[in-house]
């Protein structure tokens, strides 16, 4: 996916940094909804022993007193009504569970198990009941708790959690690039190894799988080194032996009568020696570039079809140009001969087609 990033140490970032938010997010969820739960349970046993000692205190009072301590317990939060209808129906049983229940079972703990209660358990679980008793001269009171506030947040948890957060995340940044960092090293010495086969080995230190992942790369630098020496040697070796037999080619060549066949067979040994040499100079590691002259582009191509012609091979030159073209010759007519080989070994024929640009 192109929203993913590229490097491992992108990729590792990413999915333990998604991870680690959506527990915090889901603890905090978790904590939160306990926190309300727990509170609202504290509450409505509180809101039970209230409203089991304001029963208590109206049972001892006569009606007018009754009004007067109403009057002043009555408060925003908690309404009480004296002089309640009747209930049509009987007492609600106390839920066997849950917060109500605890509730219901406080109010009769408190109020005596033969008195006349009815809870009006609300939208919820957690929404305030009604509370409707029976005072012992008959009449009814109620207490009409209105809807609790909206959720305060609790600022000094969700601080926490976002300092714990950013904590984490910092932590998870240097824990992924320590684990990363050696798998940077090895990338870097792999592209490194192509420009300096003899660069500096790696360090064989970090973790196990690290420590064997250094020592294999090593391993294979060495013997890498190796083969190329092995091989530099064995070319250098017949680059150099080539030359005897060059030699006395050239000079049996001299013998010859015969002009054009002399002309072709000097030809021939001339480019051997010039390839020999290069030979030569690439191995010590000398580097000469080819001296750049205006060549025949139509000469050098029929000298190549003249030379397949003579092995029984078909070259087809189609087009012609009249201007020299300034290069290598050697190295152009190498590089022109291997596509006609190419060509003729394997498509049985081959066809240069050339044109002025």
């Amino acid at each position: 996916m192109r929203l993913l990033p590229r490097s491992l140490f992108g990729r590792m970032v990413l999915i333990l940094l998604v991870g680690l938010v959506a527990a915090q997010v889901l603890s905090a969820a978790l904590s939160l909804y306990e926190r309300e739960t727990y509170f609202y349970r504290i509450g409505r046993v509180e809101a039970a022993q209230r409203i089991a000692e304001i029963v208590k205190l109206l049972d001892s009072l006569s009606i007018q007193e009754r009004r007067r301590i109403v009057e002043v317990l009555d408060t925003p939060r908690v309404r009480i009504i004296l002089d309640v209808p009747v209930p049509a129906s009987g007492p609600v049983v106390p839920a066997a569970a849950g917060s109500l229940g605890l509730f219901q079972s406080n109010l009769r703990d408190y109020l005596g198990a033969d008195r006349a209660i009815r809870v009006n358990p609300g939208d919820s679980p957690l929404a305030n009941p009604a509370v409707e008793v029976k005072l012992k001269d008959g009449s009814w009171v109620g207490f009409y708790q209105r809807p609790r506030p909206h959720i305060v947040w609790p600022r000094r948890l969700l601080a926490n959690l976002l300092i714990l957060l950013m904590a984490m995340v910092l932590l998870l940044l240097v824990a992924v690039r320590w684990v990363t960092r050696p798998l940077s090293l090895l990338a870097d010495a792999a592209e490194q190894l192509g420009k300096n086969i003899n660069r500096p080995p790696l360090a064989e230190e970090g973790p196990i799988e690290v420590q064997r992942a250094a020592r294999a790369f090593n391993h294979m630098q060495v013997r890498l080194v190796r083969y190329m020496q092995n091989r530099s040697r064995i070319l250098a070796a017949m680059s150099h032996d080539l030359k005897t037999p060059i030699t006395r080619l050239r000079l049996r060549t001299e013998l010859l009568d015969d002009a054009e066949l002399k002309t072709r067979f000097a030809k021939d040994l001339e480019e051997m020696g010039a390839m020999v040499s290069a030979t030569l100079d690439f191995m010590r590691g000398v580097d000469k570039p080819g001296v750049l002259q205006p060549v025949d582009i139509m000469a050098l191509l029929e000298s190549l079809q003249a030379d397949a012609g003579e092995l029984g091979q078909e070259v087809i030159i189609e087009g012609t140009t009249s201007r020299p073209f300034a290069c290598d010759p050697q190295a152009l007519k190498r590089c022109v001969g291997n596509l006609v080989e190419n060509a003729v070994k394997y498509g049985k024929k081959a066809t240069i087609s050339v044109e002025d640009n």
